[in-house]
């Protein structure tokens, strides 16, 4: 259990007006630890994982209310010894929000459209062991919480927080093994990806319709590291939405408008059959006529089905402004 104490963050001037308090939190986790059996929890010394519910205030009560979201989410020691832990967690989940858009009883709230948000969080903290059952927490919370442009309003809302808790250690500590590491071999591979999403438009707010999307996706890799591969790739995406947006602010259109074509690098973090990619990516060729920005960012959770199968979960966006979320299918030539 941990108590949080922060702030709101002011990436936008109408947070100033309307945020009017701190963040207070309480999270309540169960956490698995891992004994090092296998190569992946060597490397990564001893992560744990588990879930999390957390209870949060978001500054306004009456504008933004008050938040409860529960979570998966994965640490990662950094220090690890007998009586202190480094670690970074992050974490990724669904979040209720019970104070959101109404333009007439809540105008103000054009931060959170919907009920239902997704919720990301990401943390640096220290354990320090005090007795065989108790340990206590203190660290720098970071929470991101939206719904990822599928609902309007969605300017979404960040918040840091400092905290501090304890842990309770239930049944014996699990005993940690040494294995055999196997040197790593660098190697290539490709992966060929097709993924489907939908969106709303920011500038039609009250407006129920979804936008299909659509991306296609070649990509080049390189597994330098055990755990951290990095890559090149092609570009193809199709967005529904661009007619509507264009054709309402009396610009031109043109069904190639619609199209957009980029390349990207990417950087990814590997954990068995499961991965977390940043890509950077600039627009080449088809530009994108909505935002007119030349650069493209992506998120991206996969995981390996088989050798060869891989589903993701990917949000693209134009840096802070997120864009739309898409569900993808890949298959990977080793």
């Amino acid at each position: 259990a941990n108590g949080h104490f922060g702030v709101v963050l002011p990436e936008y001037p109408f947070y100033n007006y309307v945020v009017q308090d701190y963040v207070h939190s309480l999270d309540l986790n169960v956490v698995k630890e891992s004994s090092g059996k296998n190569v992946w929890e060597d490397l990564y010394n001893y992560p744990e994982h588990g879930v999390s519910l957390f209870i949060s205030s978001l500054g306004n009560k009456d504008v933004f209310g008050t938040e409860m979201s529960l979570t998966y989410f994965f640490k990662v020691n950094m220090i690890y010894t007998k009586h202190f832990r480094l670690y970074n967690r992050m974490g990724f989940g669904l979040g209720y929000v019970n104070r959101k858009f109404d333009s007439q009883a809540n105008y103000l709230n054009v931060a959170v459209g919907s009920h239902i948000n997704i919720h990301f969080n990401c943390r640096l903290g220290a354990t320090v062991v005090l007795t065989d059952k108790l340990e206590s927490n203190i660290g720098l919370s970071f929470d991101h919480l939206s719904n990822a442009n599928t609902s309007a309003a969605n300017l979404g809302i960040n918040y840091v927080t400092a905290f501090t808790g304890l842990n309770y250690v239930l049944g014996n500590r699990t005993e940690k093994v040494a294995v055999e590491r196997e040197k790593h071999k660098a190697s290539n591979y490709m992966e060929v990806i097709l993924a489907f999403g939908g969106k709303k438009i920011r500038e039609f707010s009250f407006e129920s319709k979804y936008y299909p999307t659509a991306s296609l996706s070649v990509e080049a890799h390189r597994s330098f590291f055990r755990g951290f591969h990095m890559g090149v790739g092609l570009d193809l995406f199709y967005d529904s939405a661009v007619r509507t947006v264009l054709t309402s602010e009396g610009k031109t259109y043109k069904d190639t408008y619609s199209w957009e074509t980029g390349v990207h690098i990417s950087q990814t973090i590997v954990y068995n059959r499961f991965s977390i990619t940043i890509q950077e990516g600039l627009y080449v060729g088809l530009k994108n006529h909505v935002y007119d920005k030349l650069m493209y960012n992506r998120g991206i959770i996969k995981y390996r089905v088989t050798d060869h199968f891989t589903m993701r979960l990917t949000m693209k966006s134009h840096l802070h402004i997120l864009d739309y979320p898409e569900i993808g299918f890949g298959y990977r030539f080793n």
